[in-house]
């Protein structure tokens, strides 16, 4: 599992997921009326937990839809496949009833068999988004509501959900392609064995900075990276003038994730979009655009750390 996400990505997303209506029945003695979904408080950045406030029991016998913090990216529509995370809190009890958020990101192909709300919540909306959806359980789940997750056929139900990706079908690279370009002299050289990358030389290499930069060795002949995509890549991390990597894909499966959301460090963030797919680059990245001053524990990274990467950009969606 890559420790450059701060969140890992999710297999795809299926009814059972999130509890399609389960066999047999369970009922709440949920009375008519109760609050509009603007009596919710829903705090929080996105792509984070959000941190929902109850005012009362709600109302969900009208399907109600707000945008809570408007994104920037990609309209995302129907058929389209959306990397996404969500809470779901029961309007009667006002409790939670399950979450994505400690799973990271779940691939939702936009088909006419996902959950209504979460469809009302994705389609049409953007990138970076977060949409909340009040309804009636009968209308997420069907006649029986959900009882595995707590939701009885009478209760309201609360949606809240970050749009943190889009997707579509062009295949990822095998590899960079594009033209080569002769990498800056502060750069660590690659080591390689039968063409993958292994690890990195600082024989060559300056002192970190403590600025955030990059060089090209591959510019992709790709499209652009855009904010709020999700990305493909191929990478090494090695702590400057260390022995060995401290992760690397190259001799795994390549990673996946939504970039400039704040899904991954910020130094990715802030050298990775607006870059070509197909590309080759280093990154040189100090503490605060890394870790940060505690560091990454598990990784043997210590908070005065600078870090290095090479990043393959092998697909955007």
């Amino acid at each position: 599992m890559s420790r450059v996400r701060s969140a890992v990505l999710g297999g795809l997303l299926s009814l059972s997921l999130v509890g399609l209506a389960a066999c047999g029945s369970s009922s709440s003695d949920t009375e008519e009326g109760g609050k509009s979904l603007s009596s919710v408080k829903i705090e929080g950045k996105q792509g984070k937990e959000p941190e929902v406030t109850f005012d009362g029991r709600l109302d969900g016998s009208k399907t109600e839809t707000e945008t809570v913090i408007e994104g920037d990216g990609e309209t995302v529509a129907d058929g389209d496949t959306a990397s996404a995370s969500f809470w779901i809190g029961n309007g009667f009890t006002q409790e939670e009833a399950t979450s994505t958020y400690d799973q990271g990101p779940q691939k939702v192909e936009l088909t006419s068999d996902v959950l209504k709300p979460l469809r009302e919540a994705i389609v049409g909306h953007k990138v970076g988004d977060r949409v909340a959806v009040l309804t009636s359980a009968e209308d997420a789940y069907g006649e029986t509501g959900n009882p595995s997750i707590g939701i009885g056929n009478k209760d309201s139900v609360l949606f809240v959900v970050d749009i943190l990706g889009r997707s579509d079908t062009i295949p990822a690279l095998d590899g960079p392609k594009g033209e080569e370009k002769k990498p800056a002299s502060w750069a660590p050289t690659l080591v390689e064995k039968d063409g993958v990358v292994t690890g990195l030389d600082f024989t060559d290499a300056h002192q970190p900075t403590g600025k955030l930069i990059a060089t090209t060795l591959v510019k992709g002949d790709g499209a652009k990276v855009e904010k709020g995509q999700t990305i493909t890549v191929d990478y090494l991390g090695q702590v400057y003038d260390a022995d060995k990597p401290f992760d690397e894909s190259y001799s795994k499966e390549p990673a996946e994730f939504p970039i400039g959301v704040g899904q991954v460090i910020k130094g990715w963030d802030e050298r990775l979009v607006g870059r070509t797919v197909g590309s080759r680059v280093i990154l040189e990245i100090p503490p605060a655009d890394g870790y940060g001053k505690t560091g990454n524990e598990a990784a043997g990274i210590k908070g005065t750390d600078t870090l290095f990467f090479v990043v393959d950009i092998l697909a955007a969606k």
